[in-house]
């Protein structure tokens, strides 16, 4: 009787089985035709691009402009910008491309072209419209960022205008779009002093291409320090005061220290002139005289570059920074004198 249970079970749990299996074939060729949707036909290269942004009245379209500007219009479509305003327009103030910048151009092209016609601002440096208004077509684009101090900055209340360091229509620099090859020559257009000062022996690493790379030449540039667009401190510093700007490379000098130098304190301009020196280490004036200034002769009966007894002996090789190396600061409880 148990054998025939058994053949019984056995029957009945194969039969099982090939019901099961049969339903899960039957599950696998079902369920993708069911569940998967009809693809979508790839895009062809019939189908027509997007329509681009409606121009605002008043507006002609770069493709106007292009029929008299030729040389310009070819010039600009290889910068940023016209690339972005002439194939990428993302809005339809990026598609007004020319006239974005110039005003709508529908007067000029009715008055048959020409200069001074339709009231279009050319960015000329004899061009009649206020630089007031001529930044303004800048600064509707570029508010944010190193440009949120330009009202009221030093260049701004000079009527500098952007084209004065920003040339638009062609690339000459390899960023920024500015007016000469580097920021150097850009900023030196104008501040000729500076540009000077760093034709002196020493001199921060700003004269790119002029010296041997293996002098390390070209690290830094004007707006390392200065912020050219307007800040809140003085000398268009991008730091808060003088001491935080050169800090931010020489973090060594900052300390705090348990002896303080007076003017190391006050301002690191006090010795150095950070434009360029002919002097070591970019200080004002050669040492000892320049120590001299503010120290007298009333511990060390010395004359700058003396010959005398005393001269000779408290100021040898006519350097106080033998003795006093820590001019900085000193951290030693025995460096009152920035000895040690």
């Amino acid at each position: 009787m148990s054998r025939r249970c058994l053949a019984a079970f056995g029957i009945v749990a194969g039969a099982a089985a090939l019901l099961v299996a049969a339903v899960l074939l039957t599950l696998v060729s079902v369920t993708p035709a069911q569940t998967t949707s009809p693809a979508a036909p790839p895009p062809t290269a019939a189908d027509p691009p997007p329509a681009p942004p409606a121009l605002p009245p008043g507006y002609v379209g770069a493709e106007t402009c292009k029929g008299c500007h030729a040389e310009a219009y070819d010039k600009f479509s290889h910068t940023k910008m016209g690339r972005l305003f002439l194939h990428q327009a993302r809005d339809s103030k990026e598609a007004a491309g020319c006239e974005n910048c110039h005003g709508p151009g529908q007067a000029h092209v009715e008055a048959g072209g020409g200069k001074g016609k339709g009231g279009l601002i050319t960015f000329a440096k004899n061009d009649a419209t206020p630089v007031e208004k001529r930044n303004g077509v800048c600064l509707s684009c570029h508010t944010k960022g190193a440009r949120i101090f330009w009202q009221g900055s030093a260049h701004e209340s000079r009527d500098v205008p952007c084209t004065g360091c920003h040339k638009v229509m062609t690339d000459v620099s390899p960023k920024g779009q500015l007016t000469k090859e580097t920021v150097i020559d850009t900023c030196g257009s104008c501040h000729l002093q500076k540009r000077a000062q760093q034709m002196r022996t020493s001199h921060m690493p700003l004269r790119e291409g002029e010296i041997m790379p293996m002098l390390r030449e070209g690290k830094m540039t004007c707006t390392s320090c200065h912020n050219p667009h307007g800040t809140v401190t003085p000398a268009l510093l991008k730091e808060p005061s003088l001491n935080a700007t050169c800090y931010t490379c020489h973090t060594e000098k900052r300390g705090p220290f348990l002896w303080q130098h007076a003017p190391v304190v006050e301002s690191c301009a006090n010795c150095h002139d950070p434009h360029g020196s002919n002097h070591d280490a970019m200080l004002k004036m050669p040492r000892p005289r320049l120590c001299q200034q503010c120290h007298i002769e009333t511990q060390h009966p010395t004359r700058p570059y003396g010959r005398d007894t005393g001269s000779l002996k408290f100021v040898m090789g006519r350097s106080c920074s033998d003795c006093h190396i820590n001019i900085h600061g000193s951290n030693h409880p025995a460096g009152f004198a920035f000895t040690r």
